[in-house]
């Protein structure tokens, strides 16, 4: 008997200074964070894109998408790149931080331009992680010191004889690219991510890849156009009069009669662009799709959070608009994508509306850290575990006047419909329910008069916007400068 005994005891012993000295299991090991953005990337590869679910060619992300939880309800805190990218890089909402449109400097905002706000990549830096970032990242906000290697995105030059398509100079164009896939700068991003999953790392790492395609113009390979035969293009539905229910701030918001929009649809080349787009965004679906590999092939599979989305959505025409820069379900509706290893399962589709600002929260819970008091948004990984559990609405909205850029509209997507003030005055509603291509303004209706007083109560005030400081944060802020003195000496400061 005492002889067992002695057995036993020396058997855990040795499993004991095993498991200390030994590799760590699952649980044990720090998660890694794979963090893949894509630039104008709209929803139309979602199920619930009805006319297009199956029509875009995205294996690879399709793949990752049912390899973990599927928001389909997710949005955009700014439908503008820099907003959006600054919003849930910072944790702090564009109502805010002031931030709405690409044209503004990070240091108009009070928020963001002292050491008080700690980027996505600080938080993952400060907490002993290696931080990489390669391509179309951020925007406007780099915070470098948060990173031990970054680099950002280039544009590809254009094709000889640019503009291809012959109806606008800039970036409003599209055609086959002249140079090989290989030459192209998505694909070089893509490569130096791949680098890092095959290096041996010492450390957990936060790696973040970000492609500027599809971002206008549309250049790509011939091979990626062959993909979508023009006589197969699937056109957005859209109706002639979509304006004319608005309000005027509303109108001023869409590109309008006789823009782009309207130019390429009149002149005959809809289809065309619409292929470019498509060619485009299954270009980019192939690069997400070599990162993707890269790590399945590596040693931190079983170990890494992968983390997808676009920056906003993308208009082809709606509402006479053509890109972003709008509050609309076109302009507003992105792609967000979560694998966690022991917390998601496979095949999980959520339906619950979340935020783009969600992900913070979201991503340090899942790697056990701590994030700033002061960050909107809310953690997803309720959602993670139970992609059906109750969720109140966060998929909040911010956008302001193209020329008076201190009068901010906001708009709120809902189980309820997407409700939207424009300054103190003007609003929308629309019952998406029975109305997905928000085509009717409900907002007079007095049948949805107690709907829209509910979701109005859910937007932030105007009163609440024009403060360019949360509570927590002008407090952090002060103690920061007060104790500028008295700093370690860490490589940033918070």
């Amino acid at each position: 008997m005492r002889f067992r005994l002695i057995q036993f005891l020396a058997g855990a012993i040795i499993a004991l200074f095993t498991q200390s000295v030994g590799a760590a299991t699952p649980t044990e090991r720090p998660m890694n964070v794979l963090f893949l953005v894509a630039d104008d990337l709209n929803s139309w590869m979602l199920e619930n894109a009805d006319r297009y679910a199956g029509k875009v060619v995205a294996p690879n992300l399709r793949k990752l998408a049912n390899s973990g939880v599927n928001f389909t309800r997710a949005y955009t805190a700014a439908p503008v790149c820099s907003p959006s990218r600054t919003a849930f890089f910072s944790g702090v909402a564009p109502w805010k931080s002031g931030i709405y449109n690409n044209a503004q400097t990070i240091s108009s905002s009070e928020a963001l331009n002292q050491d008080a706000v700690l980027s996505l990549a600080g938080l993952f830096k400060k907490s002993g992680y290696d931080t990489f970032g390669y391509g179309k990242i951020t925007h406007g906000w780099d915070q470098k010191e948060h990173w031990d290697d970054k680099v950002g995105h280039k544009r590809d030059p254009a094709p000889p004889g640019a503009p291809l398509a012959k109806l606008s100079g800039g970036e409003q164009d599209w055609g086959p690219i002249h140079l090989t896939e290989e030459q192209m700068n998505d694909t070089g991003g893509a490569n130096r991510a791949i680098a890092v999953l095959e290096k041996k790392h010492d450390k957990p790492f936060f790696l973040a890849y970000g492609s500027f395609n599809p971002h206008m113009p549309w250049y790509v390979p011939q091979t990626y156009f062959d993909m979508y035969p023009l006589d197969q293009i699937v056109l957005p539905e859209l109706k002639e009069d979509d304006l004319d229910d608005l309000p005027p701030l509303a109108k001023g918001v869409s590109d309008g009669i006789g823009s782009f929009a309207d130019k390429v649809i009149k002149s005959g080349k809809h289809k065309e662009a619409v292929q470019a787009y498509l060619a485009t965004t299954t270009y980019v679906d192939t690069q997400m799709g070599r990162v993707l590999d890269a790590l399945e092939k590596s040693p931190y599979k079983d170990n890494t959070i992968v983390v997808f989305l676009s920056d906003h959505g993308f208009h082809l025409g709606e509402k006479h608009h053509w890109q972003k820069t709008t509050l609309w379900e076109e302009g507003t509706h992105t792609l967000l994508m979560f694998r966690a290893p022991e917390v998601t399962t496979a095949g999980g589709m959520s339906e619950r509306f979340v935020s783009l600002l969600d992900i913070y929260p979201t991503v340090a819970e899942l790697c056990g850290l701590t994030p700033p008091a002061y960050i909107d948004g809310r953690s997803l990984v309720p959602l993670l575990r139970d992609p059906k559990a109750p969720w109140q609405s966060t998929a909040i909205t911010g956008l302001c006047n193209k020329t008076k850029t201190d009068l901010a509209y906001i708009s709120i997507r809902h189980e309820l419909g997407r409700y939207t003030r424009y300054g103190a005055e003007e609003a929308e509603f629309y019952d998406t329910t029975k109305d997905p291509h928000e085509w009717t303004n409900q907002i007079d209706n007095p049948k949805y008069a107690s709907t829209v007083k509910k979701l109005r109560a859910l937007v932030p005030g105007f009163e609440d916007a024009a403060q360019p400081l949360p509570s927590a944060l002008t407090k952090k802020r002060r103690e920061t400068q007060q104790g500028k003195e008295k700093r370690s000496s860490s490589p940033f400061t918070l």
